[in-house]
């Protein structure tokens, strides 16, 4: 690894002169001798940060730095701030009645800080609410919240396949509005996921709208990121089009190619992308670096219109001979999108299908893989699955933008929550050579915080909250995988999370320091 020298880098960072008042007082922890990366695009040098409480007071040379109260020598590593994992499904751990769970330990593991909850169109628009609780109960990375198309679309139409009427629109245009005004970052939208896949776009513009006038962003898990209903170049348009509309900023979730039919199209994606900006317009995205997507079995298989009406609709229909008939068939084309029954591994928790095929399932129950997966959804209508259906020159791609972040999607039974952020540093980084460590840091802490103005996050500034992760570079690493997908990563040494030692030594400290992380909305905006 190649250090410049460190008095240069500090005085390239403007960092002595900033650090000068500080560096005579005595802090609580230094963390010494590691080399720093600051979460821009400076170049790394070897040095000293220094912490009071819950800010960063010194980032500099060894020679400025204050005494303190406590230290950790981290020659050797690499220091950064620590993580922020744009999208995540961290629910079974943050909202757990346990409170060693509530420490997020997956996450922490992974040397991540902050993550984004309410993501996919999940987000209540009780945000003040919602974090005021969360944080009552004491968890162990920040959160950021967002206000999701979907809740408040559920909250006034429920689960019907109908436009809403002028005054219904009305009032999910102000669930929004009270959202943005508790504290959401912006709206997000899973518009591949019935009921919210009902909607039309002139809809969601109108509720993007809100989320626009307070300053907040557009997230979306796009209508199609394969071939299931209007393809995938027409969604990439489609999420322009609202972006353009709303004039709001917009952010592809997980952005991907799905499916035997759009792999090898990602250049035409990231093409209709970079015109958009090449207009001025804001588009970013995030990305997880695994080739198998996770989501439900009926998201997977089931067509939309089954669905309309809820689960138990879908189950009647089940039992209704021309329905099924039907429903069946575009079962099987939806199964040959996804690249068979041998692409789908089943991962819901202690089921008794749990880790295998959905081909190993019918071939232990004797019958077609369709029928397996009726079968099961009759019996469990959410159950998770991983679906291999990427290829990794596409992922390549996607990770080489300037405006791409890491999100995990983390869900329960895929190893990316456990495993995304030292798994994009293993084989990305290290083994493959596809980004380096700068870009590899960059894309998950400061132009994270930079995208979605975090309020002093993302980077390792006086001044700034201290989030910052001490890991080991010959260590980090990830240790689940989709046949042990609930392995804790290693090779983290250090986590402060707001000043506070979350993970020590590289072992949980037991520390519940995270904190709800509130978006300002536009003055003039809310009551």
């Amino acid at each position: 690894m190649k250090c410049i020298p460190v008095l240069l880098a500090a005085v390239s960072f403007g960092l002595i002169a900033n650090n000068a008042a500080s560096a005579a007082e005595t802090a609580d922890i230094v963390i010494s001798g590691g080399t720093i990366y600051i979460g821009g695009d400076e170049a790394p040098f070897v040095g000293d940060i220094a912490v009071t409480e819950d800010r960063i007071v010194y980032v500099g040379p060894h020679a400025g730095a204050p005494t303190a109260k406590a230290s950790i020598d981290a020659q050797g590593m690499i220091v950064a701030p620590g993580f922020i994992d744009v999208h995540t499904h961290p629910e079974s751990y943050l909202r757990s009645s346990d409170p060693a769970k509530r420490l997020n330990a997956p996450w922490q593991m992974q040397g991540v800080s902050t993550t984004f909850i309410g993501v996919d169109g999940r987000g209540v628009p009780e945000v003040a609410a919602d974090q005021a609780q969360l944080e009552a109960q004491k968890i162990g990375t920040n959160v950021v919240s967002y206000v999701g198309f979907g809740a408040v679309r559920e909250a006034v139409l429920g689960k019907d396949a109908r436009a809403p009427t002028p005054s219904e629109l009305e009032r999910m245009k102000k669930l929004v509005a009270k959202g943005m005004c508790d504290g959401a970052i912006g709206l997000s939208a899973g518009l591949f996921y019935a009921p919210q896949s009902f909607a039309k776009t002139d809809e969601v513009v109108a509720l993007a709208k809100e989320a626009a006038r307070r300053g907040g962003v557009y997230d979306t898990h796009q209508r199609d990121e394969s071939s299931y209903s209007i393809g995938l170049m027409n969604s990439v348009r489609e999420v322009l089009q609202i972006g353009r509309e709303a004039e709001i900023p917009v952010h592809f979730a997980h952005l991907k190619a799905l499916g035997i039919d759009l792999q090898g199209k990602t250049p035409e994606v990231i093409r209709l992308i970079e015109e958009a900006r090449s207009t001025g317009q804001k588009v970013t995205a995030d990305q997880y670096p695994w080739l198998a997507s996770s989501t439900s079995l009926d998201a997977a298989l089931v067509p939309r219109w089954a669905v309309d009406g809820g689960y138990p609709a879908m189950i009647q229909r089940f039992d209704e001979p021309a329905a099924m008939a039907k429903i069946r068939a575009e079962m099987i084309e939806n199964l040959r999108r996804r690249g068979g029954a041998d692409s789908i591994l089943l991962t819901s928790v202690d089921r008794p299908w749990t880790g295998k095929r959905l081909s190993e399932m019918a071939e232990e129950w004797k019958i077609e893989p369709v029928d397996a997966a009726v079968r099961i959804l009759r019996a469990n209508p959410r159950d998770s699955i991983a679906s291999f259906n990427m290829i990794d020159s596409d992922v390549d791609l996607v990770m080489k933008q300037p405006w791409v972040v890491t999100g995990s999607d983390g869900t329960d039974g895929h190893p990316r929550q456990y495993a995304t952020f030292p798994r994009k540093y293993a084989v990305y980084v290290q083994e493959r050579h596809v980004i380096d460590l700068k870009t590899f840091i960059r894309q998950s802490t400061g132009l994270s915080a930079d995208i979605f103005k975090l309020d002093r996050r993302g980077y390792l500034r006086p001044g700034y909250f201290a989030d910052v992760v001490v890991f080991d570079p010959a260590r980090y690493a990830p240790k689940a995988d989709y046949v042990r997908p609930r392995e804790l990563s290693v090779g983290v040494h250090t986590l402060l999370i707001n000043g506070a030692p979350s993970i020590r030594d590289g072992k949980l400290t037991a520390v519940a320091a995270g904190r709800a992380l509130k978006h300002t909305p536009t003055p003039g905006t809310c009551p």
